[in-house]
């Protein structure tokens, strides 16, 4: 999964400070590669020696906002604030007191997504004027994303409402674009199949996902997965971002949006929660309690994107650093691979953000977790130590770093057991303080395998359920009993921040 590495606008002022447009969703060009990148010639090299070693890549894509472009005349120079379809409706010019515009626009909710619509809405003036700066009429490719009445032009988003579903305000600023529109449905379609077939490209990671009008979704991802089985893709991956850790509401954009998947967030919580030691391991189980609510239940939830941290919220290691800055770094490390163990293991689809492996922590934050694995000229990266590490500096590639070998170790066990992959997964064991977690992978092919957690400083010691039918026992990763203590009932013995993974034999 690469970043956006569509041609962006790189400076963008917002609030009255400049930033870099270090995020990628800045974007000035849906066609093109940013120069930061390379070329086009590039990327499809990369696609191809991906692709020649058994890998895919998959594209970080936005169409919620454009870069910042659009001005309003009532504010040039400073954020407006953001004005309201009640206070502010589309047919009336500058508030409800105004003069009438765009008559004959019946708004634009599900039912009245037409074009025979949209086509009345004329003038973009209903909340503010906007217009687009002198040298900058055609920036924006293709260039339909150049008509300013294609966005909903009502001020910024403000900062609490960016956790919201389904806003019309500038998010950070950006130009929002009104995705209830048919003709910005067709032209992202038309954008995003391009990369498919001029690319080869095996899915897409939609990011400001719940910021988007749900109709359009429930056109665009049908229409991307269809275009993508006729180009040889049946398993083209989709999923969004929702940056919410509560599930229900995971839950609701795959059920009213459609989408096939979404970055797990409640995952990410609950995982950060138990393995740092904060709760029971019964927080575990209540996110997976939730599983039913996804579309298809449990085998929906299956193909959610599970992860422990990214480019959004910072690195594992430094969020439990935040939470307990006295931990020592063995503690960090063990806990970190403990929370790759869950990761690997659980329902979901897994992903390990670069650097996870190599032990890099960052200083925090979204900004901070970016570091290069090769030789920085930034201060901090160089001061940095990587977990497992001896010295600061960049890690480079190294296999023989313990978190690399460790994961090396889980993904090898994923690969050759199917069960631990895509077995159904049920919950065997709780506590409600930090401690055992067990839980079992049961596939009809492959049998039955049991995974044990320890989130406690202590060893334990506890008897799991597990299927009647399972007898003899073998060890994959620590030490496992090797018959059932009872029919239905295994021992397990798990070591202070270790894990064990049992396979039965029968």
């Amino acid at each position: 999964w690469v970043s956006p590495i569509f041609r962006n606008k790189w400076i963008h002022n917002w609030r009255g400070q400049p930033s870099a447009s270090y995020h990628g969703y800045w974007i000035t060009d849906f066609t093109d590669v940013d120069p930061h990148f390379g070329t086009k010639a590039d990327f499809k090299r990369l696609v191809d020696a991906a692709h020649a070693r058994g890998m895919k890549v998959y594209l970080d894509i936005v169409v919620n906002h454009t870069a910042d472009v659009i001005r309003y005349r009532e504010c040039p120079h400073a954020p407006c604030a953001y004005r309201s379809e009640a206070e502010y409706p589309y047919d009336r010019k500058g508030g409800v007191d105004g003069p009438p515009i765009n008559q004959g626009f019946l708004g634009d909710d599900a039912a009245h997504q037409t074009d025979a619509n949209f086509a009345r809405l004329v003038s973009p003036d209903y909340a503010y004027t906007p217009y687009i700066p002198a040298g900058e009429a055609h920036i924006k490719k293709p260039d339909w994303l150049n008509d300013v009445r294609l966005y909903h032009n009502r001020g910024d988003m403000a900062d609490a409402d960016q956790q919201e579903t389904k806003t019309h305000g500038d998010f950070g600023g950006l130009d929002d674009v009104m995705t209830e529109n048919p003709r910005v449905v067709r032209g992202f379609i038309a954008v995003y199949e391009r990369w498919i077939a001029d690319f080869g490209v095996d899915g897409f990671r939609i990011d400001t996902e719940r910021h988007v009008d749900p109709a359009f979704w429930r056109a665009f991802c049908p229409a991307i997965l269809k275009f993508a089985r006729a180009h040889g893709k049946p398993n083209f991956y989709i999923f969004g971002e929702v940056a919410d850790p509560d599930p229900a509401m995971l839950a609701r954009h795959t059920r009213v949006d459609k989408l096939p998947a979404v970055l797990d967030f409640a995952f990410q919580a609950a995982a950060l929660d138990a393995i740092g030691g904060k709760t029971g391991t019964t927080r575990l189980a209540r996110l997976f309690d939730a599983d039913p609510d996804y579309v298809g239940g449990a085998a929906g939830a299956m193909q959610m994107a599970t992860f422990i941290g990214n480019h959004d919220m910072g690195r594992f290691p430094d969020l439990l650093r935040a939470r307990s800055p006295n931990m020592s770094r063995d503690e960090l490390l063990k806990r970190t691979v403990l929370a790759d163990a869950l990761l690997l293991f659980s329902r979901g689809a897994p992903i390990i953000y670069y650097g996870q492996e190599q032990g890099l922590y960052g200083g925090g934050g979204d900004n901070e977790a970016r570091q290069t694995m090769f030789p920085s000229q930034v201060a901090a990266y160089q001061a940095e130590t990587p977990l497992g590490a001896t010295r600061p500096g960049a890690p480079g590639y190294n296999e023989q770093a313990p978190i690399y070998r460790a994961i090396a170790e889980m993904t090898t066990l994923r690969n050759a057991h199917p069960g631990l992959r895509r077995g159904v997964q049920v919950v065997a064991l709780t506590r409600h303080k930090p401690g055992l977690y067990v839980f079992t992978r049961t596939d009809p092919k492959d049998g039955q395998y049991l995974i044990a957690l320890n989130t406690s400083t202590e060893p334990q010691v506890a008897y799991a359920p597990v299927d009647i039918g399972r007898t003899g026992w073998t060890s994959l990763h620590g030490a496992c009993a090797p018959r059932s203590a009872a029919p239905g009932s295994l021992r397990v013995e798990v070591p202070a921040l270790g894990y064990i993974v049992c396979r039965a034999a029968s």
